[in-house]
């Protein structure tokens, strides 16, 4: 069986690619899924960071594409999830040390490995790290803050998404579109300072599979090295856990994207 390969990407920066590829990948572990998540941001690496792993990088992507180490010897165990791995980016290369060739041999290597899932944390924007984590994709997860030059931004990927991978070079059908939702304040919505779910999802064609309310404890949990979905606490953390519930077939309503109506000792005493 191969590897269902989902590339989690964007038009711009600083829309939580990161944060979401991390969450997504420790979601699908707990399912009991076998899931590498790997840096696709060659010169930054964020991603072990996140996953709190970064002492622990010896080989990263970049030395498995040119054969400078074994995929074994670069993907780093999750220390809470035996059936998780990570593949770091290097810091030290520049974005041309990624191959089409060299980025096929790892993905296939990790299929052949029984790898039920991989989880590419693309770079913002088009240029060839982003090509390279959406080429080989199956599935597509757009992280879209609920503001306009997001959204018009992601326009774009959508666009490379259905002509510019390896699925739409061989005619075997589109990859399957997500569209992630990050920073959401119904407050904001309802006072018009941002996009609601319907508005983005007319304007890009898409339907939303996940909905992540702004939360601090999304910064806390990435300071702390620990994806944001184990905070069972965390509304952020709940709604990561829905969006992975969706990936994987179940139905469930989206949540907190409403206003939430104060109850009656609230509105007399505050919170």
């Amino acid at each position: 069986m191969t590897a269902q390969i989902i590339v989690v990407t964007s038009g711009k920066g600083g829309v939580g690619k990161t944060t979401t590829s991390a969450s997504l990948a420790t979601g699908l572990a707990m399912a009991g899924k076998k899931v590498a998540v790997i840096d696709f941001d060659v010169g930054l690496r964020n991603l072990d960071l996140i996953m709190g792993c970064e002492r622990r990088v010896v080989y990263d992507f970049v030395n498995v594409v040119h054969g400078e180490a074994t995929l074994k010897q670069a993907l780093i165990k999750d220390k809470r999830h035996d059936n998780l791995f990570v593949l770091a980016a290097s810091q030290t290369r520049d974005k041309d040390a990624l191959t089409q060739e060299g980025v096929e041999k790892v993905l296939d290597g990790l299929s052949e490995d029984g790898f039920d899932y991989v989880v590419c944390d693309s770079p913002a924007g088009i240029e060839k790290g982003a090509h390279l984590a959406m080429y080989f994709a199956d599935q597509a997860v757009v992280v879209v803050n609920p503001e306009v030059s997001s959204v018009r931004d992601s326009d774009r990927i959508l666009g490379l998404l259905a002509s510019k991978t390896r699925r739409a070079e061989r005619g075997d059908g589109a990859i399957t579109q997500h569209l992630l939702l990050t920073r959401y304040n119904p407050t904001r919505v309802a006072a018009q300072e941002m996009l609601s779910v319907k508005d983005v999802e007319e304007i890009l064609g898409i339907s939303v599979i996940g909905v992540i309310p702004e939360s601090e404890n999304v910064l806390a949990a990435s300071n702390a090295g620990v994806p944001v979905i184990l905070d069972d606490n965390s509304i952020a953390g709940q709604a990561y856990g829905d969006t992975v519930a969706r990936i994987l077939g179940e139905e469930r309503p989206l949540r907190f994207t409403e206003v939430t109506k104060k109850g009656f000792f609230q509105r007399v005493f505050g919170s």
